[in-house]
């Protein structure tokens, strides 16, 4: 059961000859993600949030909102993880969706352009994987030698 415990939740251990990092640092790395390349943005957690940190992202062009919430647990050497979406695919708000948990998706946009033999065909005008978010927040919890576990409740 715990394999795939731990495969629902997204749960992963770091490399056994990785020595964790102390608190501090994973915490500054963690936030050392902030760029202006990165699609999301990383910050100190407000006290109704429940957590030590929370990266946010939104891609308003598909109508998505992510927000992972961490808490960082420095006696067990890893950051427990809540993932959220919002997700609003009208104006009017009425179809607005939350869901929770591990769950990596991919949104895309798709054009009708004339191909160079004169037909129509359908082309990839946007991507966004939510993976883009959540990765790079994982691999330096791994790399600190940290254990990302993933929960429902924080």
């Amino acid at each position: 059961m715990g394999r795939l415990w731990n495969k629902l939740t997204g749960t992963k251990y770091p490399d056994d000859r990785v020595g964790p990092l102390p608190h501090m640092e994973v915490r500054a790395a963690l936030l050392a993600l902030n760029g202006p390349d990165a699609p999301y943005r990383v910050r100190n957690a407000l006290p109704a949030e429940k957590a030590d940190l929370v990266a946010e992202c939104e891609v308003r062009r598909v109508g998505v909102r992510l927000k992972t919430r961490m808490r960082l647990i420095p006696d067990k050497q890893e950051v427990r993880f809540l993932h959220e979406r919002w997700e609003n695919r009208s104006s009017d708000n009425a179809n607005a969706q939350y869901g929770r948990g591990h769950a990596p998706a991919v949104y895309r946009q798709w054009e009708t352009e004339q191909g160079p033999d004169g037909k129509r065909r359908k082309v990839e005008a946007f991507r966004f994987d939510t993976r883009e978010m959540t990765d790079p927040l994982q691999n330096v919890v791994l790399s600190a030698g940290w254990t990302w576990r993933g929960v429902f409740k924080l």
